[in-house]
């Protein structure tokens, strides 16, 4: 009976880190994108002390903004779904009326 519940929750919250990765792909994605563009604009504007020339380096530090910003929206959508999933899967193992010593081992035989 314990194992049961253990894969419940296990196969609740991989359910829900896949809905959340499908989640950020309909919804996060561009916001994703946009934040971190512009979190990194805000930054090399403070450390230019100015505008934002389009040199090399300014162009390498953006794109690895943008990958942060994606990573991180990525990362929390997962970790949300994950963590819903887990909480639907304890609900779905409160819910679930099992009787007593069915699927049991008896320890007599």
């Amino acid at each position: 009976m314990r194992r049961q519940r253990k894969y419940s929750i296990v196969i609740g919250s991989k359910i829900g880190a896949l809905v959340g990765f499908i989640l950020f792909l309909v919804f996060g994605l561009v916001p994703g994108f946009y934040f971190g563009s512009y979190a990194t604009l805000i930054l090399l504007s403070a450390l230019y002390g100015g505008p934002v020339t389009p040199t090399l380096v300014s162009r390498i530090i953006m794109v690895i903004g943008i990958i942060l910003g994606l990573l991180c929206s990525l990362s929390v959508s997962i970790i949300i779904g994950a963590l819903i999933g887990t909480l639907l899967g304890y609900l779905v193992d409160l819910l679930s009326i099992r009787k007593k010593g069915e699927g049991d081992v008896k320890a007599e035989k």
